[in-house]
């Protein structure tokens, strides 16, 4: 009795297996991101996908040290770099998420250089509760300027293969990346402290933030947002509309945060309505790249 060879229709090909795991990391950004995801609604099918796995593998490695916090969380996040490691290496991986990043990196040209300092800032975020400027600083690299990097590879090599990308748009990627960092960790003021004991900003804690400190630190934000919207005409088009969208957003939200009392962000998350954000996407769809200046009445 001899066993007959399986159709070609029911072969589980790489492709297939590929398409899975894509599908996979793009949930996550789903479930977590309402600015994120609408930005990257807006790119193309190709750029989209490959935003989403990238999105997801920094998603998963912030949960291990944010959410998850076992006394095993070190070995979580070593077990996850490798497998990230060897998705990027080898084109394959039994982990979803990492495979869908390896394949996306593979695609458009994110390599180690970029990857390896993102994992080491998650490390800190398992044994540094304080940060003083120079750990800031790395923190700030690893955690959010390379992640802006990795988006610009896909934003740029998407269709085209790896190709290196010019030094002034790499810069400025780096100060999107660290902006909207920055954004997040005033209006995550309170829940850092509380919830995770840190403080990322030196001499700045929930219960001591002044105005003036306020101030300084709104003003950084929007010196990083305005120095990186300069170079937003030079990115393709379809890019261009979803990365304006989420500076457009980003920028609302920092109004928001200036325009709240230092004392009152340790006791509230400020957000832009997701009907401004809306309103934000169709003016970029329509002229994408231009300045958000309208008050949040008018959206």
């Amino acid at each position: 009795m001899t066993t007959a060879e399986p159709a070609a229709d029911d072969l589980t090909s790489l492709d297939l297996y590929d398409v899975a795991a894509q599908s996979a990391a793009a949930q996550v950004i789903r479930h977590y991101s309402t600015s994120f995801g609408l930005g990257t609604r807006l790119l193309p099918g190709a750029m989209r996908r490959h935003i989403e796995s990238v999105y997801a593998m920094v998603r998963v490695a912030d949960e291990i040290v944010d959410t998850y916090r076992g006394s095993d969380a070190g070995a979580q996040l070593d077990t996850f770099e490798a497998e990230v490691h060897g998705a990027m290496a080898h084109g394959f991986s039994t982990n979803v998420v990492a495979h869908a990043f390896g394949t996306s990196a593979r695609a458009v040209g994110i390599d180690r250089e970029l990857v390896d300092p993102f994992f080491a800032s998650m490390r800190m975020d398992l044994d540094t509760a304080e940060h003083d400027d120079d750990s800031l600083a790395r923190y700030i690299h690893g955690s959010a300027e390379v992640v802006g990097e990795m988006c610009l590879a896909v934003f740029l090599n998407t269709g085209m293969g790896p190709r290196p990308m010019p030094d002034h748009l790499r810069a400025s990627a780096r100060r999107l990346g660290a902006a909207y960092q920055k954004v997040n960790f005033l209006r995550d003021l309170g829940a850092d402290s509380a919830a995770l004991g840190r403080s990322y900003f030196p001499g700045v804690t929930a219960d001591s933030l002044s105005e003036d400190q306020l101030a300084v630190l709104v003003a950084d934000c929007r010196a990083d947002l305005v120095a990186a919207r300069g170079t937003l005409p030079e990115l393709p088009r379809p890019a261009r509309v979803g990365v304006a969208t989420t500076v457009d957003i980003y920028e609302r939200l920092l109004d928001r945060i200036a325009a709240t009392p230092a004392a009152d962000l340790a006791r509230e998350r400020i957000r832009v309505p997701d009907a401004a954000k809306a309103v934000l996407a169709v003016r970029n769809l329509v002229a994408p790249g231009r300045s958000s200046t309208e008050p949040d009445g008018a959206a």
